[in-house]
């Protein structure tokens, strides 16, 4: 007798088959993590950096808003390394 678990993961395979990743593609993949984790890097040090120094200089508002920036980029980053992995995805099909 099957678990529900395994029953819910027939159904999921039914419905949206696994696909098989090639080697050049999963490279390509890890590549393209490579690449935005380093843009995430750069932009976190950059506007920690300025976040430190409002915060210094006594300029909360704009340490504030350096914040608020910096978690905007890193969203926008985010999204567009998932957006460029699903494109290299589907033109694998």
């Amino acid at each position: 007798m099957k678990s529900a678990y395994e029953l819910a993961m027939e159904r999921l395979e039914k419905e949206a088959p696994t696909r098989k990743l090639s080697e050049k593609t999963k490279a390509e993949l890890a590549e393209i993590d490579s690449t935005y984790k380093a843009k995430t890097a750069e932009r976190e040090l950059f506007l920690k950096e300025q976040i430190r120094k409002a915060q210094n200089e006594g300029k909360l508002p704009e340490a504030l808003e350096l914040e608020e920036q910096l978690q905007r980029d890193l969203r926008r980053i985010q999204q567009d390394c998932e957006e460029k992995k699903e494109r290299l995805r589907a033109s694998q099909d």
